[in-house]
C-alpha cells in the first residue's frame, strides 16, 4: 500500500498543488484525496497530473457530468477501485441519479463484452468505420 504523506508534512512543490486543487474545490487542504497524498512522495509526477487533470476537466463542449462518466467508464474497464469510487461520487454529486447509473452501467458491460468479442474473434474493421 502507498505510503501518504499528510499536507503538513508535504514538500513544497507538492504543497503548491495541493493548495491549487482545494482552493478550486473550495475545501481546507488538509482534506485533499488520498490520491494526493500518494503523489506527494513525487511531486513532478503529482504536478503533472495535476494538469492533465485540470485539462481534462476544463469547461468545454463535453458538460462535467458527461465527462466524470467517461472517466468512471475507463476506471470500470482498468478496473481501479479507487477511481470507480470516486469519480462515482463526483458523477453523483454532478448530478448522475440511480437511474442513469443504470442505464450507464447497462452501456459499460455490453461495451465490455462487445470488444472482447471483437478481440476474441479477430473480427477486422469494416472499411466503412475507417478514416478517410
Amino acid at each position: 500500500m502507498a505510503k501518504l504523506i499528510e499536507y503538513k508534512d508535504m514538500a513544497p512543490g507538492a504543497r503548491a498543488v495541493v493548495d491549487g486543487i482545494a482552493a478550486a474545490r473550495g475545501i481546507d487542504p488538509a482534506d485533499i484525496n488520498n490520491v494526493w497524498k500518494a503523489l506527494a512522495r513525487n511531486p513532478g509526477v503529482m504536478e503533472q497530473f495535476a494538469a492533465e487533470m485540470k485539462a481534462a476537466f476544463a469547461p468545454g463542449k463535453l458538460d462535467p457530468l458527461t465527462k466524470e462518466l467517461v472517466y468512471l467508464a475507463i476506471s470500470i474497464a482498468n478496473q481501479c477501485d479507487y477511481c470507480i469510487a470516486s469519480h462515482g461520487t463526483m458523477a453523483r454529486n454532478k448530478g448522475m441519479t440511480d437511474e442513469m447509473h443504470e442505464e450507464f452501467m447497462r452501456v459499460v458491460l455490453a461495451a465490455q463484452k462487445g470488444n472482447k468479442i471483437a478481440m476474441a474473434y479477430r473480427v477486422p474493421v469494416d472499411a466503412v468505420f475507417e478514416e478517410n
